[in-house]
């Protein structure tokens, strides 16, 4: 009789103890994906390293690194009063370790690390790869096909507003109409910085005799802030799509689309196993390598090859429903996991504060904003007109005003509509080449 009544008290006791119970509930607090108690035991130890003057460069301690990193600046963005709606968080993961590689704040090794993994890796492929075959695999067919096909015409539509609005502003403000058009609204819609501000350099540089590198410091500065831009205002719509759910279809472009597949709360869906994700992944990065090969022997965009190739094998039922169920956990790992540590792995190595604040003037400031403003605003009533989800429609073409492949990633970010990757990659990739290739064409029939 005793031991029957006292089983319950100890079990009571157990649950009231601080170890295991205690302990476990702190596991449970996390600093993005991070238990606490990991959390400050991975600060400790990147402390201890760089004490002892030597950042270990293998892979298993640079995602330590990053994930730290990323996490902890996207935190601070959630918790931000009114901006932790517009993507707040995005920003600061991709901006505060801009500004703390910079001002030198950020300790010598660390940045190093980081540096050499995100270069020497190209992981920003990996993630745009897995989020495209993810999000393509497990998307409606009748709906991807017409989704591809009606994006063009808010895309085409909001360039060339974009294009008279920013022009005619900034003409206004006194930065004449020539440095308008051809020094901030062509390179704020190029593609970003590979694809579109160094082209867009070369090109100018040799149509007008000047030296490349003078052109692209003058270039620059207006992708990066029309990359900011984007990113608030797409933050500033999902806002908007919360306040009016008619308006959004939650990361879906068109009425009546819906995912083939959806995750399960609990976790993996049924009849997914780990071989099924496991050659998911290996399917995203073969996909990729396929457009790598595009690329060589056609000079065609990789992401933008292996996105058609994607589409041709969701179209033509290449892939089995068991492969494209375990696409989207693959894309669902992603999007949770790695979008901060990418973020700021981007904004450490790849994001040059001073170039940013270079366009911090009013009257440039004024002429982004209109120009992104007016390319986001013609997207959401033009895809409305055509049935679209009109906040999608607009955060696809504010995807034109983003810093390439990074800026795709942090406007979906603030967004929250990273499943929008396949529409953001022909907007940047496709709509940044055409502008390239026109404004370069009308800039040798002015000369």
């Amino acid at each position: 009789m005793k031991t029957t009544t006292a089983a319950p008290l100890v079990a009571e006791l157990e649950r009231t103890n601080l170890w295991p119970h205690g302990f476990w509930k702190l596991m449970e607090f996390r600093i993005g994906i991070i238990p606490l108690p990991i959390y400050c035991l991975l600060i400790a130890l990147i402390i201890g390293f760089v004490s002892t003057g030597k950042v270990p460069t293998d892979i298993s301690v640079s995602i330590a690194i990053l994930a730290v990193g990323g996490f902890t600046c996207a935190e601070f963005g959630k918790r931000l009063p009114v901006f932790k709606h517009i993507g707040a968080a995005a920003i600061f993961a991709t901006f505060i370790p801009s500004y703390l590689a910079f001002s030198h704040l950020l300790p010598e090794l660390v940045l190093k690390n980081v540096v050499e993994f995100t270069k020497s890796t190209n992981f920003l492929y990996l993630f745009i790869a897995s989020i495209i075959v993810g999000s393509i695999l497990s998307m409606d067919r009748t709906i991807l096909v017409q989704g591809f096909l009606k994006i063009f015409i808010p895309l085409a539509a909001g360039t060339v507003v974009a294009s008279i609005v920013g022009t005619l502003v900034g003409t206004l403000l006194g930065l004449g109409t020539f440095h308008t058009f051809f020094y901030i609204v062509v390179p704020i819609m190029a593609g970003g910085v590979g694809e579109g501000a160094i082209p867009l350099s070369i090109g100018y540089s040799g149509i007008l005799g000047q030296a490349q590198g003078d052109v692209f410091a003058q270039v620059l500065p207006s992708v990066m802030l029309g990359s900011l831009t984007a990113i608030l205002l797409a933050g500033g719509l999902n806002f908007l799509g919360k306040k009016y759910p008619h308006l959004t279809g939650e990361g879906r472009l068109q009425q009546g689309e819906h995912s083939d597949f959806k995750m399960a709360e609990e976790g993996i869906p049924p009849g997914t196993d780990i071989t099924h994700i496991a050659a998911a992944g290996v399917t995203a990065i073969s996909l990729y390598m396929v457009g790598l090969m595009c690329f060589k022997v056609f000079g065609f965009p990789a992401p933008v090859a292996m996105l058609f190739v994607a589409v041709i094998f969701k179209l033509s039922r290449a892939v089995s429903p068991q492969l494209e169920q375990a696409s989207f956990v693959v894309y669902k790992f992603f999007s949770t996991a790695v979008t901060y540590p990418l973020l700021f792995a981007i904004g450490a190595s790849m994001t040059p504060w001073d170039k940013l604040v270079a366009a911090f003037n009013l009257a440039n400031l004024i002429t982004i904003i209109a120009t992104v403003s007016s390319l986001m605003v013609t997207g959401f009533f033009v895809g409305r007109r055509l049935k679209m989800y009109p906040i999608e429609a607009a955060i696809v073409n504010a995807c034109h005003s983003g810093q390439g492949g990074t800026g795709d990633v942090a406007i979906l970010t603030a967004a929250n509509r990273m499943q929008l990757m396949p529409f953001a990659q022909i907007s940047t990739r496709i709509g940044g080449a055409i502008v390239v290739t026109l404004s370069l064409f009308a800039l040798t029939q002015l000369k």
